[in-house]
C-alpha cells in the first residue's frame, strides 16, 4: 500500500484529498496544526486503519516514521480573513514549512506536490492567465504575505528539483468551492451564502465588475490527482475557465437561496485582483483534464451543505469581510 502525507489535512482542500486518496487505496498520513483547519472535516477517517493523523506545525521539523511515496503540501491559510490576521504564520508555512516538507521528501525519496495559487499572478495584466505569465504582485501590500509566500514556495521547490533531482509537481489553484468550506473564511461564496442564511445584505466589494472563475472541489481534486501521477514538473493551472463577474455571481447565489436580502457595495480592497480566469490548455493537453461540474450543480450541492450545518455555524461569520476572493 503506497503511503501519502497530506499537510493541511483538516482544511477544505486537504480533507477532500484525504478522502480521495483513501478511496484510491492509499495509506494516508494527515498533518495539520488546526490553526485554520477543523477536525470535523476528517473525523470520519479516524476509525480507518489506513489513516493516521499528526497534530503538528510543518514550520517546525517534521518526522514521520516509515516510507512515504508522495507528499502533498496543502498547509497554509488561504483566505484573506486568515492571512491578514496571521501574516507571519502564513509566510512561515510557505517558506519554512515548504523547506521542511522538501527535506522530508528528499530523505524519503518521495514525490512532492505543492499547492500554489492563482494569487502568484497578483492583479494580472494578462488575461486569461497562462503558466508563463510572471504576475503583477505587490510584495509589501496586504496580500503580499500570501502571494509572496506562494511565489517563494514555487521557487524553492523548483530549486530542489534542479539541484537535488527531487520529483516535484506544482498546481496553481484558482477559486474553488464546495462542501467543507468554512462559512467564516471571508471568501465570496461562503460569505454570500452565510449572509443570505442570516438574512443580511450581501457584500460585494468594488462595483462588482471584477471577475472570478469558480471550480467545484471534486473537479479540482481530480486535476490534482492526475497531476501528481503525471510526468510534468512545471506549474499547471487547475481551475474552471467559466468566468463571471462578482455582481452576477452574487445574484446567482441570491436566486439559489431564495433570500430577499439586497446586494450592497463597499470599497474595493487594496490590490484586489480585477480579473481571474485560468488558461487550462496545459491541464487539458498534459493531464486530459477539464472541469465537468456545472456551476449551477456545484452551487446547489454547496448550498445544501451549508444549510445542513447547525445555525450556530451560520453566526460565526465576521461582520466585515476583507475581499471577495
Amino acid at each position: 500500500m503506497k503511503r501519502v502525507l497530506i499537510t493541511g489535512a483538516a482544511g477544505f482542500l486537504g480533507s477532500h484529498l484525504c478522502d480521495r486518496f483513501i478511496k484510491e487505496g492509499y495509506h494516508v498520513i494527515g498533518m495539520d496544526n488546526l490553526i485554520t483547519g477543523d477536525l470535523m472535516n476528517i473525523e470520519h477517517l479516524f476509525p480507518l486503519a489506513q489513516f493516521e493523523f499528526y497534530n503538528h506545525d510543518v514550520s517546525k521539523f517534521i518526522h514521520v516514521p516509515g516510507n512515504i511515496d508522495y507528499i502533498l503540501h496543502f498547509a497554509s491559510p488561504a483566505s484573506p480573513i486568515d492571512y491578514l490576521k496571521i501574516p507571519i504564520q502564513t509566510l512561515k508555512v510557505g517558506s519554512l514549512g515548504t523547506h521542511n516538507c522538501l527535506g522530508l521528501a528528499k530523505a524519503k525519496g518521495a514525490r512532492m506536490l505543492i499547492a500554489s495559487t492563482s494569487e502568484v499572478y497578483g492583479d494580472p495584466l494578462v488575461h486569461p492567465q497562462t503558466e508563463e505569465y510572471w504576475g503583477n504582485v505587490n510584495p509589501i501590500g496586504p496580500r503580499g504575505v500570501y502571494d509572496e509566500a506562494k511565489r517563494f514556495q514555487e521557487a524553492i521547490t523548483m530549486a530542489y528539483h534542479t539541484f537535488h533531482g527531487l520529483e516535484i509537481r506544482i498546481v496553481r489553484i484558482f477559486n474553488t468551492y464546495g462542501p467543507k468550506m468554512r462559512l467564516n473564511d471571508g471568501r465570496a461564496l461562503p460569505a454570500f451564502i452565510g449572509q443570505a442564511l442570516r438574512g443580511e445584505d450581501m457584500t460585494v466589494f468594488g462595483d462588482g465588475s471584477q471577475t472570478r472563475s469558480f471550480c467545484y472541489v471534486d473537479d479540482l481534486v481530480e486535476g490534482i490527482y492526475r497531476l501528481l501521477l503525471s510526468n510534468y514538473a512545471y506549474p499547471v493551472n487547475i481551475g474552471n475557465p467559466n468566468e463571471i463577474s462578482l455582481k452576477d455571481f452574487a445574484e446567482e447565489v441570491l436566486k439559489l437561496t431564495g433570500s430577499s436580502v439586497k446586494i450592497v457595495y463597499k470599497d474595493l480592497p487594496k490590490d484586489d485582483p480585477k480579473q481571474r480566469k485560468p488558461d487550462i490548455t496545459k491541464a487539458q493537453e498534459i493531464l486530459g483534464w477539464s472541469p465537468t461540474v456545472d456551476r449551477a450543480e456545484g452551487l446547489k450541492k454547496t448550498y445544501e451543505y451549508f444549510k445542513s450545518l447547525p445555525a450556530t455555524e451560520w453566526n460565526k461569520m465576521p461582520k466585515e469581510f476583507v475581499s471577495n476572493k
